[in-house]
């Protein structure tokens, strides 16, 4: 029998704004955005032999609190060296057209912690698809980077040094919500197609298109199209399926009134 629920940490404080930032500049909304919608991350390990930093590339997906999650092979360098030292650094890049270095990117510093967790195969796959040709290859591990500092770059006076809590989503209850959310999004996959091309090109300014639902968590819904991902935020948390169908009527009323 479980044990009551316990509360959940509170949120580190914000630094001091710096006033020479602009304005309308949010990190912990772009570092979640950044979090939630990049695919593929440069992946710093270290390397037990050497003590040097190794960097490679890996494909990304995020827990329901946010946590970044690989799928990796054992024969792989990064693996070995996080099995012998869980520390690590991971770099998710926008990237787009003209300079690289103007182009909002996020780096977190990480404790790699391995998970056999049931529902992290579900995550991964709704981000890689792809994935579904080696996923239950028995020599591949799924590894959680519990991030504990982020170093943000917004572009221009964009910058930003804090505590990797502030960009994580409280999960009080993770088979209750995994629940919900493997339901939810086999519904709208099934059901509800044109709304969500509609969220698509109306709140995320995305081109139209058969996208899907690839992922849900307390704080919004990612879509794929392809290798595009889109993120839809929520205005408030959703922790039950009445306040999901409420929300997501809202948010369907939003963009018909765009369009």
């Amino acid at each position: 029998m479980s044990g009551p629920s316990l509360p959940p940490p509170a949120k580190p404080e914000m630094p001091p704004r710096d006033p020479r930032q602009p304005a309308d500049f949010d990190p912990v909304i772009l570092g979640k955005h950044l979090l939630r919608t990049i695919r593929v991350g440069a992946l710093g390990t270290l390397d037990p032999d050497t003590g040097f930093p190794v960097v490679t590339l890996t494909s990304v997906a995020t827990d329901y609190d946010g946590t970044p999650i690989i799928f990796v092979s054992r024969l792989s360098q990064h693996t070995k060296n996080l099995l012998a030292d869980p520390r690590a650094s991971l770099l998710l890049s926008q990237g787009g057209k003209g300079d690289p270095l103007a182009h909002p990117r996020l780096t977190l510093m990480v404790m790699a912690e391995q998970s056999t967790a049931p529902h992290l195969r579900e995550r991964f796959l709704g981000r890689h698809p792809k994935a579904q040709l080696y996923i239950d290859f028995p020599d591949f591990l799924f590894f959680r980077l519990a991030a504990q500092k982020v170093h943000l770059n917004g572009g221009f006076a964009r910058a930003f040094d804090g505590d990797a809590a502030l960009l994580m989503t409280d999960v009080e209850d993770v088979e209750t919500f995994a629940d919900l959310a493997t339901s939810a999004i086999e519904h709208m996959n099934t059901d509800h197609v044109e709304a969500l091309a509609l969220y698509a090109a109306a709140l995320c300014d995305m081109p139209k298109g058969k996208w899907r639902a690839s992922g849900l968590d307390p704080e919004g819904f990612d879509l794929a199209l392809g290798d595009q991902t889109a993120r839809v935020a929520f205005p408030a948390p959703v922790r039950d399926a009445a306040g999901l169908r409420q929300t997501l009527k809202l948010l369907a009323d939003e963009g018909r009134s765009t369009v």
